[in-house]
């Protein structure tokens, strides 16, 4: 029998257990957390999409700020007069505070209005960006950065709920899918245009810039979603969480999350090194590699959700995480082996290979993940998923600082082609494993 099951970003048809896992996906971003959008009164029904329109902006702001950071590293690291390595402690702390941040929080605001919560975290994503901006030291810059993933791992998941209870059911989907593009856009427009503003006008610049979005995207919340908006929208308990995670299955498809992730983040926060030592890039060929990184990653995102609707997530995971960990050995023996005028075609190659194979991972993963664990307890799963996506990324960007403080750039390329190697070795081990019928 087959079931329907909608959920935040999500929109997925579900096969009975032992068959193929399809699911139909829009681009997204994940979710940081699990809400119902079951108020316990009806509420105001909103006019117009504008409220979501600024939700959107919010997300496009929040996507930018997390990914823009790394081509600016080595500028940062040497207008603070620090190595790489230690500068990009800026992007290990905010993914895994926002990793273990965002459930924590979650549970505590439980019982505040999604409304008001929502115009809060963004808010607070603005002042975060301000204090960034206007910060001289290292401490300074460090604090701002873990503020804005604190209030990023509160902003998500509360605009997907709150579009759930305060848009109709017809105009629902275009709404979700609204708000959950604004930040797959970041990181084909936001990241590249990030990269661009901070060579051109100083990487503080970058902060400035996202603040006033948010800025804008709070102020257009605040007085386009009615008062009392919100309101009586459950939260997940920690119980169900627990529940949920402790399912072997749920277990084996988060143990292939977080070996991509690492492997993703091993290599991603050192791109600008490795491109200026390896082809030789300045500011503007770093520019347009992120550039073509992001387009690639958004072309993945689409291609991998309708190849997962057509062909099922086992037949996209294996190969994705295949041309990952081949893209990611291919960085590593240009950087090894090759003179950069020769290194130049099989590197973009790799880096449009990488950007596609890694996002195009994504939606065929989550439908894994709502399979393993029952479209009931999705909304739990995907919060689940997003936790140890960050703790990867954070266990990955502190692997390549340790890597690129003590070793050749190349060594990032290896380490993340090993993680990604991991994630494969652990899909087919579960592929082979799996029960079957009869």
């Amino acid at each position: 029998m087959t079931k329907t099951f909608k959920t935040s970003s999500v929109k997925a048809r579900f096969p009975h257990p032992d068959q193929r896992t399809k699911g139909r996906f829009t681009a997204m971003k994940p979710q940081s957390q699990s809400i119902s959008a079951q108020p316990s009164q009806p509420l105001p029904q909103q006019q117009g999409l504008l409220p979501i329109y600024c939700m959107s902006l919010g997300a496009f702001a929040i996507g930018t700020e997390g990914f823009m950071i790394a081509p600016l590293l080595p500028q940062i690291a040497g207008d603070l007069a620090l190595p790489v390595s230690q500068a990009a402690m800026l992007v290990t702390m905010f993914t895994l505070t926002l990793a273990i941040s965002s459930p924590i929080l979650t549970v505590m605001t439980g019982a505040l209005n999604r409304r008001n919560l929502l115009v809060g975290a963004m808010a607070i994503f603005a002042a975060a960006n301000i204090i960034a901006w206007r910060s001289t030291g290292f401490s300074g810059i460090m604090a701002a950065r873990i503020l804005l993933a604190l209030s990023a791992g509160l902003y998500l998941p509360n605009a997907s709920a709150l579009v759930g209870a305060i848009v109709a059911p017809d105009r629902r989907g275009r709404a979700l899918a609204l708000v959950t593009g604004g930040a797959t856009v970041a990181i084909a427009l936001g990241l590249p245009l990030g990269s661009i503003i901070g060579h051109a006008l100083g990487w503080r610049a970058t902060f400035l810039c996202v603040g006033v979005l948010a800025a804008i995207a709070s102020l257009g919340l605040s007085f386009g979603i009615v008062r009392g908006a919100g309101d009586g929208i459950r939260v997940a308990s920690v119980s169900e969480r627990l529940r949920v995670a402790g399912q072997p299955a749920v277990i084996k498809a988060l143990s292939l999350t977080f070996f991509w992730a690492m492997g993703a983040f091993t290599a991603y926060p050192f791109i600008a090194p490795y491109l200026q030592a390896v082809l030789d890039f300045g500011d503007e060929g770093v520019s347009g590699a992120v550039f073509v990184w992001g387009v690639s990653a958004a072309v993945g995102m689409v291609l991998g959700g309708s190849l997962n609707d057509r062909l099922g997530s086992p037949f996209v995971i294996g190969p994705a995480l295949t041309l990952l960990a081949l893209a990611f050995l291919t960085l590593a023996a240009s950087a090894a082996f090759l003179p950069p005028d020769r290194a130049l075609i099989p590197v973009m190659v790799a880096i449009v290979v990488w950007g596609i194979s890694v996002w195009g991972f994504y939606p065929a993963q989550m439908a894994q993940l709502i399979s393993a664990g029952g479209p009931p307890a999705a909304p739990v799963t995907l919060s689940l998923n997003t936790s140890v996506m960050y703790i990867g990324f954070s266990v990955g960007s502190a692997l390549g600082s340790a890597l690129i403080m003590d070793h050749s750039v190349s060594a990032i390329g290896l380490a993340a082609a090993v993680a990604e190697s991991i994630a494969l070795v652990l899909f087919a081990f579960h592929r082979l494993t799996r029960p079957r019928n009869g």
